[in-house]
């Protein structure tokens, strides 16, 4: 299967599953739809149509009514739940008014009776597309309105980010793993999702988990998912992200996090494609892009046994590395403005801009928090400053009475210097100790430091 899952010319390649007991009916549909550029598993009985559901996920499912002593219908709650988005089309000899509407009522799509010609599954098969392709613009409108962050304009005067974005978008086009690497707060994640939205598999999910947020069992059933039972609040079965995620992309957020204990199986699942839910022996695929992220030295990592080297080299296929915010400040004021009138049409506010001093002091600080302490900053300017163009009076203290970073030379003494420093690793750092440790001092010293500079 094509990793972008489509066929030549553009149309999408289902993934279909064909249930009925005679053999004639099977290659029939199966011949049909493969000339319609589907992707055909078929088989005979009950038995192994659940068996082909819960290893699988599939776009739509022809179900014959009668399959020996089982009804076709109950197979319905299967795929709803290991396929939720599969359109199910009932195809029976004995068709009727009353189960034609019990299909429907049950989650039936479509209802189609014996005899029927190839020309009446093209026509299904292409209605299924449109509906299909609705839906997804239907999501993509809905997630557009809804949106909490303004858009980003990906254009930039820095030539480290110009290179960030064209290799970005050159890897979009691939299948390859991608690590992003980056100081906390400076757009990994909106980096993810722009390479997602690139790539051809934008049509399909892209899904996030943050791996330091979630216990190690916990990140384990989120990822892989758990069947009913398999742990304490275990109360029904959970398909997992990368089940979830079926032709989309995953972002893992923070990798460098991700437990030991589930390194192997995301290893595997990277090397086979395979994995199991927690609980469960049964093998499953899944075609999954897998975008990383982290504000951890990974190599420092694998030396230190905390992260196993060939998941990282696994991951790290392609390795983009986006620099802070104070090291591209000619994209300061563009993203601010952008920012300003995303936020103050939101607040029913209309921003003209920010005054010259307030320019300055935007570009005078030195923003540990990058993009996302500009954003949190923005907002805040968007709710509470009442004139059209925002004057330095608007913006917070510590931005406003900002020095900036002094430079090797400057008149500025060895204390100010030490404070400035500080508090960039604290803004970038995960714990006090991960500070302490890069300040390479002791915790205890890097306490009153803190309480010297107010910090």
């Amino acid at each position: 299967m094509n990793a972008n899952n489509e066929k030549p010319g553009g149309r999408h390649k289902l993934n279909v599953l064909v249930v009925d007991d005679e053999t004639n009916i099977r290659k029939t549909i199966s011949l049909c739809l493969e000339i319609e550029g589907c992707q055909v598993r078929a088989v005979s009985n009950f038995d192994d149509a659940v068996s082909e559901i819960k290893q699988g996920v599939f776009d739509v499912a022809f179900l014959d009514l009668r399959l020996g002593t089982k009804n076709g219908l109950e197979l319905i709650p299967y795929l709803q739940f290991h396929s939720p988005r599969a359109k199910i089309v009932i195809i029976t000899a004995y068709a009727s008014i009353d189960s034609a509407i019990d299909a429907i009522r049950k989650g039936a799509t479509d209802y189609i009776p014996k005899p029927f010609t190839p020309a009446q599954i093209k026509m299904v098969i292409d209605k299924i597309r449109e509906i299909g392709d609705m839906q997804r613009q239907i999501e993509y409108l809905k997630s557009s309105l809804t949106a909490s962050v303004p858009e980003i304009d990906f254009s930039t005067k820095n030539t480290a980010m110009q290179k960030v974005f064209a290799v970005a978008q050159e890897a979009a086009a691939s299948s390859a793993n991608i690590l992003l690497k980056g100081e906390s707060g400076s757009g990994k994640t909106i980096l993810a999702k722009a390479i997602h939205d690139w790539s051809p598999r934008a049509g399909k999910p892209f899904l996030s988990v943050s791996c330091p947020s979630l216990s190690a069992e916990l990140l384990e059933s989120e990822l892989f998912g758990h069947a009913k039972g398999s742990f304490t609040g275990a109360l029904r079965d959970f398909p997992g992200r990368i089940s979830l995620g079926q032709e989309g992309t995953l972002f893992l957020d923070e990798i460098g996090d991700l437990p030991l204990a589930i390194q192997p199986k995301l290893l595997r699942f990277i090397q086979e494609k395979k994995y199991e839910r927690v609980g469960e022996n049964i093998t499953r695929n899944a075609d999954v892009r897998l975008i990383a992220a982290s504000n951890l030295d990974l190599g420092k990592a694998v030396a230190e046994g905390r992260f196993r080297e060939d998941l990282y080299y696994r991951l790290n296929v392609v390795e983009i590395e986006i620099p802070p915010l104070r090291e591209r400040k000619e994209d300061i004021e563009a993203s601010a403005n952008n920012m300003l009138l995303f936020f103050g049409r939101s607040n029913h506010r209309n921003y003209k801009g920010f005054s010259a001093e307030a320019l300055a002091a935007l570009n005078n600080y030195s923003w540990p928090g990058n993009l996302r302490e500009l954003r949190n900053t923005i907002e805040r300017i968007a709710i509470f400053c009442k004139t059209e163009i925002v004057g330095k009076e608007c913006l917070p203290d510590k931005i406003s009475t900002s020095e900036g970073m002094p430079c090797l030379g400057d008149a500025v003494n060895l204390d100010k210097i030490e404070e400035i420093h500080i508090r960039r690793i604290l803004a970038t750092a995960a714990s006090m100790q991960q500070a302490a440790d890069t300040l390479g001092i002791d915790t205890a010293t890097l306490w009153r430091k803190r309480k010297k500079y107010g910090i």
